[in-house]
């Protein structure tokens, strides 16, 4: 008998028992010392690489090939300069804010002065007087009367003549040339009715020292004052926030 083999033993015969056809070595040849050895790939044998030379391996892109990566954070891109940061209100200097501020005046300043200088913007809107005297005149319900020789200071603001049921009345507002207001009333609507609408409740102070005519002065609403002059079909009253004086001229001017 033959003695025990190791199992993981090759055995060097190679030849099959009887009736069995020759089977090949699946591990193949050693290679000689010094050359690469086969290794079996999918599409067959491929030479591994010597010792001392790179692997061939497929190119990536990126920061592996030590190109510029697409995230900015990865080392190798150059970094962007910072931005520049805007100076914040309160960095300010009082300088800077000065010439902001006269940057939006001058726009406005030489608005105003073109308003005033070219458009008359401060000059109040003047009316003709004369269309609702000659429809007063016209009406024939009392005599109208006008002032004649004012100054040019006396602006005519407003004149309407209105008729109602129990009379009828004329009424033109003026601008002194001390820029208050003065109106002049001239009615056939009896004195008890029309006083009371006009001054509010004002009540009279005396006799006015007008020559060529019986004037009485009244008190009237808020800070007003006014002269009237009661005549049996006709109620003359100049009222207003301006002057005794201003009242006075403009009573004494009527004609």
């Amino acid at each position: 008998m033959e003695p025990a083999q190791p199992a993981d033993r090759v055995p060097s015969d190679a030849t099959p028992p009887d009736g069995q056809p020759p089977v090949g070595s699946t591990a193949g040849p050693t290679p000689p010392a010094g050359e690469p050895a086969l290794v079996e790939s999918s599409t067959g044998l491929a030479p591994l690489a010597d010792a001392g030379e790179p692997a061939l391996v497929e190119p990536v892109d990126g920061p592996a090939r030590g190109g510029a990566s697409a995230h900015p954070a990865v080392s190798g891109d150059q970094p962007a300069p910072p931005a520049r940061r805007e100076k914040s209100r309160a960095e300010r200097s009082p300088r800077d804010m000065a010439l902001s501020l006269l940057v939006l005046l001058v726009p406005i300043v030489l608005l105003l002065a073109f308003y005033r200088g070219f458009l008359g913007g401060d000059e109040p809107a003047t009316v003709d007087p004369g269309p609702a005297v000659e429809q007063a005149r016209a009406a024939g319900a009392f005599p109208v009367i006008r002032p004649e020789g004012l100054s040019s200071g006396w602006r005519t603001v407003s004149a309407r003549y209105q008729a109602e049921p129990g009379g009828a009345t004329l009424r033109i507002g003026y601008l002194t040339p001390e820029g208050r207001g003065a109106q002049l009333v001239e009615s056939n609507v009896p004195a008890d009715k029309l006083l009371p609408a006009e001054l509010k409740g004002g009540q009279p102070q005396g006799a006015a020292d007008l020559s060529g005519a019986s004037w009485q002065r009244y008190t009237a609403r808020d800070n007003e004052q006014a002269l009237v002059l009661l005549e049996p079909n006709r109620t003359v009253i100049v009222v207003g926030d301006a002057r005794e004086n201003e009242l006075r001229q403009l009573a004494t001017a009527l004609r």
